[in-house]
């Protein structure tokens, strides 16, 4: 087997829109495991608001907080804090950018915290056991920030004021979310790779959003949902169904079939051909 481990994202990937795994793709997802393949799991969302999903799911591989926190097999092979006094100087500045009644998130080792005028709760039940604060009493180290910011002056205002932070921006909303400086997903898939002694090339990676370009970018192969952002489908090696039509269950049968067109063995040197694949479409096209 040339491919060893499928990274999958969670939130318009791993998740349909209703924020649940389809049973077809948590089956195509398990068999693949008893193949031998390792899963993991690389999102955004903090470690707590993920629970919903790894008491089925046992991933391998767990990278939160967009790669600050990284876990293989329920043990820390890395995280990336901020201290306290870090932590409370970014909400202060996010709050003199954007008004203290900005929305903000602080995702910590253990907890989620949220200042929501609404609880998240009430539209996503899997967010987990956030807990509302005020943030004028936080004493805690964090690994993220996320803030809600609807002008981008504003957002580029404070990345200027945050220089040790990375900034990204969400496509499904107006929340950017702000990391040590080179915290990414990608960087956070580097450490796996050296801990357990394989490269890239023997890296599956499944996104649909801007955190995830550099993920499917660094990847052997570099899978988009069908409701990707065009950004990601650009990247991508293969662009295959959306996250609420099992395209993740559809692709990973035919991984696992002998019959498979995409076997990675043969992907591999239409890759560095740079053949690009629409799995179900039946078509190819070249980049250039």
């Amino acid at each position: 087997m040339s491919k060893k481990i499928l990274l999958f994202d969670l939130d318009g990937t791993l998740l349909k829109s209703d924020k649940t795994i389809s049973e077809d793709t948590m089956n195509a997802v398990m068999t693949c495991k008893e193949k031998g393949y390792l899963i993991g799991v690389v999102t955004s969302r903090s470690e707590q608001n993920t629970y919903a999903f790894l008491k089925e799911l046992q991933p391998d591989i767990l990278i939160t907080s967009g790669g600050a926190l990284v876990k293989k097999q329920g043990e820390y092979l890395y995280k990336a804090t901020f201290s306290v006094q870090e932590t409370n100087a970014m909400i202060r500045a996010a709050r003199k950018v954007c008004g203290e009644a900005c929305e903000i998130t602080i995702d910590t080792l253990d907890a989620h915290y949220w200042n929501y005028k609404t609880n998240p709760k009430d539209t996503d039940r899997t967010w987990g056991d956030s807990i509302w604060t005020d943030y004028h009493d936080l004493a805690q180290e964090s690994l993220k920030m996320c803030v809600e910011i609807f002008d981008e002056r504003q957002a580029e205002c404070l990345k200027t004021m945050l220089p040790d932070c990375d900034m990204l921006r969400f496509s499904d909303g107006y929340w950017y979310k702000f990391t040590k400086k080179n915290v990414t997903k990608e960087n956070a898939i580097e450490k796996v790779c050296e801990a357990i002694g394989i490269t890239n090339a023997e890296i599956i990676a499944f996104g649909d959003d801007y955190a995830d370009i550099g993920m499917l970018n660094m990847a052997g192969i570099g899978v988009a949902m069908g409701n990707a952002i065009d950004a990601v489908k650009e990247v991508a090696d293969i662009v295959i169904g959306t996250n609420d039509n099992d395209g993740i269950a559809d692709y990973l049968k035919s991984l696992i079939s002998d019959a498979s067109p995409m076997r990675s063995e043969k992907y591999n040197i239409d890759k560095l051909a740079g053949i690009r694949y629409n799995c179900g479409i039946q078509s190819r096209q070249a980049w250039w």
